[in-house]
């Protein structure tokens, strides 16, 4: 699923930390690019690339152990591996690196469409200060579930899980269009609370089929689903904080009236 457009919400200013949060991202896939040259625009790395995400990629088994990686036995050579901060500082630059083009794609397109709506309700410091704390908590459920996995973790993704868990407590009735690619591609528009939640509910089901194969998946599932309960948590404390009432308000409609008017003019 990717979004690509929602409802107007309006907000009071712009979004300057949503589109600074996106510019980063871009920047740094562009760096990738230049070590690894156009193959990364289907997925592809060469050995400089690979160091790149070795380096400032989350591994979990780094913090762990308490122990950095240094070196890496590349076929007849070994190369230096070694991050120059910290493990835990990874846990912030893993969430800037993408492994390929339609990696960032969809992860941006899930940004752009949500972040400004949260920005917009939070305010551009607490936006940032969420954001972070979304991809740590995403970050750290990963983890737990592998704790001595090898593999770099990269990507916005679990920060963005947390992005869609503070619009579903938030926004929830809320309509989004979006792309399903599932066997066939088809357009749809549908409140926030039914497609956003199935797309949680489809992470949860993924995550839970891919227990223990963690090594093996390439999707960070379980950051996912902790990067959505993350955004659930901190959107109920705001709300709580505001004096909003924390559970959505339910709206009477059947999902499936928004999927058959999602052709028709809007009014």
């Amino acid at each position: 699923m990717i979004p690509f457009s929602d409802a107007s919400v309006r907000h009071h200013s712009f979004s300057y930390v949503n589109v600074t949060l996106i510019g980063i991202s871009i920047l740094v896939f562009l760096y990738e690019i230049t070590l690894s040259g156009p193959g990364i625009l289907t997925g592809g790395a060469g050995l400089d690339l690979n160091i790149f995400f070795f380096k400032w990629g989350f591994i979990a088994q780094e913090l762990t152990s308490g122990e950095p990686f240094e070196s890496l036995n590349a076929g007849f050579q070994v190369v230096d591996i070694e991050t120059p901060v910290h493990t835990v500082f990874t846990i912030f630059t893993s969430m800037f690196i993408h492994g390929g083009f339609m990696h960032l794609a969809g992860n941006m397109m899930f940004l752009w469409v949500l972040g400004d709506n949260i920005e917009g309700r939070l305010g551009h410091v607490k936006y940032l200060v969420f954001y972070l704390l979304a991809g740590v908590a995403a970050t750290l459920a990963q983890w737990a579930i592998n704790t001595d996995s090898t593999v770099p973790l990269i990507g916005a993704s679990g920060a963005i899980s947390g992005v869609v868990g503070a619009y579903l407590m938030l926004y929830p009735n809320n309509k989004i269009r979006a792309l399903i690619i599932f066997f066939f591609i088809t357009a749809v528009e549908m409140r926030a609370i039914w497609l956003l939640g199935g797309w949680f509910v489809w992470q949860l089901i993924q995550g839970t089929l891919a227990f223990g194969l963690a090594d093996s998946v390439s999707v960070a599932f379980f950051a996912h689903i902790g990067g959505v309960v993350a955004g659930i948590v901190m959107a109920g404390l705001y709300k709580l904080a505001t004096g909003e009432p924390v559970i959505p308000q339910r709206s009477n409609r059947n999902p499936w009236d928004d999927w058959y008017q999602a052709g028709r003019p809007r009014d």
